[in-house]
């Protein structure tokens, strides 16, 4: 079958809106998704960044959402017809696969970072016949269809917005995650959110949904003004101290933070904002080393990574659509809708910040 798809070709390029040919069917555990919508995430535009270990020529995009037009078999567990939002791959035999932890799967980096399955990988390819690389997160849904592993899909009603739901297998999973397993914040708790992008602002809303007393630090004054809208008290990014202001606001300090700039300087007021005890977490990937400064971590303050929102898709997903049906998480409120041809627009206003959660339909 042939389809449009948004080739990157080079790091430095832009992406080329193509006709790309798939030349097989769904094999045993797969599905064939046409595609709804995809969110566009910041890892996808990370790939730019990535040193060449990420292969190219690729088909990027892992916020997908859309129906089943094809299974693999019975095993699959899905149907024709079936809507469904798309997550991360893994493995699922490694042991933290496992022990229900598929985002620290052995795999991976591998299976969503850098190469993807290689099985069948020749099936995917350019009208001239050059392969594309192999599944990017297990989707590579910045296209018409998308071939997935079944194990990646969970199904969602059909009365949702499919087109829109891509995103809450990857960003708003992640941010809310973070909030809601990771942490396990209830009423009364106190959170502290540096950034409030599409991550930040997914645990903005989740925070304020269990009755969490939330503030929100960042540098752009639309963003911070969206934060106060989902309950958070909004503090500017770079003002004179910040930790104090914040320590304030959280009845002598924030039990939980959550970090989604990467940034050493925020990172080191966030663990100062916090309260004994408090537990800092980090979701974006550092580029540098993270200078700590002295006594960042006494009385039992600390920090971890956080992947994927600790989440089990297939669980957590049903959980946010839940969530957004009560009026509790308005992550639509977040999006802005594009055609498949206009990616490269998406993409600047990504980075320029006047979007928080583009989503592309093809």
């Amino acid at each position: 079958m042939r389809f449009d798809a948004a080739v990157l070709r080079s790091y430095g390029s832009p992406f080329s809106v193509e006709e790309v040919v798939l030349d097989a069917g769904p094999a045993e555990g797969e599905i064939l998704v046409r595609i709804a919508g995809c969110g566009m995430c910041r890892t996808d535009l990370a790939v730019r960044r990535s040193a060449g270990r990420s292969p190219l020529p690729a088909v990027l995009g892992h916020e997908g959402a859309g129906v089943v037009v094809e299974t693999g078999g019975p095993d699959t567990g899905l149907s024709t017809g079936d809507h469904v939002v798309l997550g991360f791959d893994s493995c699922g035999h490694c042991r933290t696969c496992l022990s229900a932890a598929p985002a620290y799967c052995d795999s991976f980096a591998s299976l969503n970072l850098f190469g993807g399955r290689t099985e069948h990988a020749a099936r995917f390819r350019d009208v001239a016949g050059g392969e594309l690389a192999p599944r990017w997160f297990g989707q590579s849904s910045f296209a018409g269809y998308a071939m997935v592993p079944a194990r990646n899909a969970v199904r969602v009603d059909a009365s949702l917005p499919v087109e829109l739901l891509g995103p809450l297998g990857c960003g708003f999973l992640t941010g809310a995650g973070a909030v809601l397993n990771s942490f396990g914040v209830g009423p009364g708790d106190t959170l502290a959110v540096f950034g409030a992008g599409a991550v930040g602002l997914a645990a903005v809303m989740a925070a304020t949904a269990a009755g969490a007393v939330t503030v929100a630090v960042d540098r752009f004054p639309e963003r911070l003004a969206l934060a106060e809208r989902f309950g958070a008290v909004a503090l500017r990014a770079g003002s004179s101290g910040l930790a104090d202001r914040i320590r304030d606001r959280t009845d002598g300090g924030a039990q939980y933070a959550l970090d989604t700039t990467g940034s050493a300087p925020l990172i080191n007021d966030a663990l100062r904002a916090l309260r004994p005890t408090g537990h800092l977490g980090l979701v974006a990937r550092l580029r540098s080393a993270l200078p700590l400064e002295p006594g960042s971590l006494d009385r039992g303050r600390r920090i971890s990574h956080i992947c994927e929102g600790d989440a089990v898709p297939r669980l957590f997903v049903p959980r946010l659509t839940g969530l957004w049906q009560a009026g509790r998480f308005p992550f639509d409120q977040l999006i802005r809708t594009y055609p498949l041809t206009d990616i490269n627009e998406a993409e600047r206003d990504c980075e320029a910040g006047r979007v928080v959660k583009p989503v592309l339909i093809p």
